[in-house]
C-alpha cells in the first residue's frame, strides 16, 4: 500500500510538475516577510537550550525593532516560567500549542522541540495558517518528511530551516570557489567531521541518545554536513550506502550510574560532567525535572543508548559526484576536514585540526566559543587550499569567526528579521525541500545499515530529483 501511495504522489507531481517544484525550491525567507504586515509577531514552541539562546534571547535583544513574541510553549511549565526571566520577554505561556496559535494569531511559529516531534507542530502551524521556523533536522523520519511536504503544498504557507552553516565565512567562500569552477567538474569529496570527548560525549547524555527521539546522529547531526554537501555539490542524492556501529558509549562500559550527579564512579569515569557548577542548566533542566522527568546529565552509558557513534556513508549524486563522509564522536579534538576533487585540480579545507591550529584552547573552550553569539576580532584565518593540475598551490585565507557556527549564526538571522530581500546570489536561504534532502540522506543512511542495502533517495518520498538544482 505504502508503494502504490508513493506511485500516486509521483504522479501527481508529474502532473503539476513545474508549479510544485517552484513551490518547494522559492525562496522561503523572502516569502514568509512579503507576507507580514509591521512586526513579525513571533510564537516559540519548545523551551531548551536553543530554543531560549538563538531563538529567543538573541531575537529579543537584536531584533526588537523587527519582531515581538506573542507566545511560548512547552509541556514542562517550569521551564516556561524560567524562559520568560531568561529570554526577557512579557508574553503569554502555553503548555496548550493549539491554545496558544488560537489564542494569539503568531506570522510565524519557531519550532525547536525534541527532532522526533518536529513534524508535529510544523504540520499544526501550517494548517492554522502560520508560516514556520524550524531548527534542524526538519524530522526524523521518511514519513514525518511526507507530511511535512504534503501541508506546505496544501496550505501555501512556508518553512524556514535553521541551516545556520551554510551563513559561515568559510562554507561561503568554499561556495564562491565551487561555483567559479576553479578546479573543474567536481567528481568526488571527502568530508570527515570529529566530534571531540566534550561535544560528542554531551549528545549520548541527552535524549539524542535515543535514536526514537533524534533519528539517530546520521539525522540530528549530520543533517547541518549533508546539507552543506548538497549545498555545495548544487544536484541531488540519488543513492547512499553506509556502516555505523555503537562501540563506544551505551552499554560499551562496564559501569554506569543513574546520572553523574548520583554517580558512584566519578572518581575513575573521565566522562564525569558537574551539572551543578552550570548555573543555567540547573535553572532550565535540574530544577524542572519533577515536571517531566527529563535528566540532562543522563549516564551516557546507560543502556537505552541506541544510536551509533561511528559512522561511514557513501553518496552517489545525480550528476555523478560521489561521497565519502563519516562521523566520529569520540575524537581527542574537534573539527573536520574536506576535499574536492576535480577535473582540472583540488580544493582542500580544514577547521580546528591542532597541528594546524596556532591556538591552544581546550575542546571544551573551543565549544563554548562556537555556540557564542558574540563574534570576538580575529586577526587570525582559515584556511582553503586551490590546487591546480601541474601548478602550484594556491592559499585562500578566509577571516576567522568562532562565535556563532563560523559567523553564520547572525547572518542566517539577519537575513530572516532584518533584510529578508537582501541578494542572496549563493542561494543561502533553505526551505523544506533542503531540510529534506538532508535528512534523506541521514535516513537512507540509517536504513542502509538497518537492512544491508544501498537505498535510492527515491523510495523516501515524492520529491522528483534533479542533477542540478540551478
Amino acid at each position: 500500500m505504502k508503494n502504490q501511495t508513493q506511485i500516486n504522489r509521483r504522479q501527481f507531481i508529474g502532473t503539476t510538475g513545474a508549479l510544485t517544484a517552484g513551490a518547494l525550491l522559492s525562496n522561503p525567507i523572502e516569502s514568509v516577510s512579503k507576507a507580514v504586515k509591521g512586526k513579525m509577531k513571533l510564537a516559540l514552541v519548545g523551551t531548551g537550550i536553543r530554543g531560549t539562546s538563538f531563538w529567543g534571547k538573541n531575537i529579543v535583544e537584536r531584533y526588537s525593532n523587527e519582531t515581538e513574541f506573542v507566545g511560548l510553549c512547552d509541556i514542562n511549565p517550569g521551564r516556561l516560567e524560567y524562559a520568560l526571566d531568561y529570554i526577557g520577554v512579557n508574553c503569554p505561556v502555553f503548555t496548550d500549542f493549539e491554545e496558544m496559535i488560537n489564542s494569539t494569531k503568531p506570522d510565524v511559529v519557531i519550532v525547536t522541540t525534541m527532532d522526533c516531534t518536529h513534524h508535529i507542530y510544523i504540520v499544526k502551524a501550517l494548517e492554522m495558517g502560520c508560516d514556520v521556523i524550524t531548527e534542524k533536522p526538519l524530522t526524523t523520519d521518511e514519513d514525518k518528511c511526507q507530511e511535512i511536504l504534503d501541508a506546505e503544498r496544501k496550505t501555501g504557507r512556508k518553512v524556514i530551516v535553521g541551516f545556520n552553516y551554510r551563513y559561515g565565512l568559510q562554507a561561503t567562500k568554499l561556495k564562491e570557489i565551487l561555483t567559479k569552477k576553479e578546479v573543474g567538474k567536481i567528481t568526488s569529496v571527502d568530508f570527515h567531521w570529529y566530534l571531540n570527548t566534550y561535544h560528542g560525549a554531551s549528545y549520548f547524555r541527552r535524549w539524542h541518545g535515543e535514536r526514537d527521539k533524534s533519528g539517530t546522529l546520521l539525522v540530528h547531526k549530520a543533517t547541518h554536513h549533508f546539507d552543506l554537501l548538497n549545498w555545495w555539490i548544487d544536484s541531488d542524492p540519488v543513492e547512499v550506502v553506509a556502516y555505523g556501529e555503537l562501540e563506544h558509549y551505551g552499554s560499551n562500559n562496564k559501569y554506569r550510574g543513574a546520572n553523574c550527579r548520583s554517580c558512584a564512579y566519578t572518581d575513575k569515569c573521565k566522562f564525569y560532567w558537574d551539572i551543578m557548577t552550570d548555573s543555567r542548566s540547573v535553572k532550565l533542566y535540574v530544577e524542572n525535572e519533577k515536571y517531566d522527568g527529563y535528566i540532562r546529565d543522563n549516564c551516557l552509558w546507560r543502556k537505552r543508548v541506541d544510536i551509533y557513534d561511528k559512522m561511514a556513508v557513501q553518496i552517489k549524486y545525480a550528476n555523478d559526484v560521489q561521497v565519502s563522509y563519516s562521523l566520529t564522536t569520540y575524537s581527542p579534538y574537534e573539527g573536520w576536514r574536506i576535499a574536492f576533487n576535480g577535473m582540472d585540480g583540488r580544493i582542500d579545507s580544514w577547521l580546528d585540526i591542532p597541528w594546524r591550529s596556532k591556538e591552544k584552547v581546550s575542546q571544551a573552550q573551543l565549544h563554548a566559543q562556537e555556540m557564542n553569539q558574540q563574534a570576538s576580532e580575529s586577526t587570525d584565518y582559515d584556511e582553503i587550499m586551490v590546487m591546480k593540475n601541474w601548478e602550484d598551490y594556491k592559499l585562500v585565507k578566509v577571516p576567522q569567526v568562532r562565535a556563532g557556527h563560523g559567523g553564520g549564526d547572525a547572518l542566517l538571522q539577519d537575513k530572516i528579521f532584518k533584510d529578508p530581500m537582501m541578494a542572496d546570489p549563493y542561494k543561502h536561504s533553505a526551505g523544506t525541500r533542503d531540510g529534506a534532502m538532508s535528512i534523506l540522506i541521514g535516513i537512507a543512511a540509517r536504513k542502509s545499515i538497518e537492512e544491508g542495502r544501498m537505498v535510492k533517495i527515491s523510495e523516501l518520498t515524492d520529491i522528483p530529483l534533479s542533477a542540478n538544482r540551478g
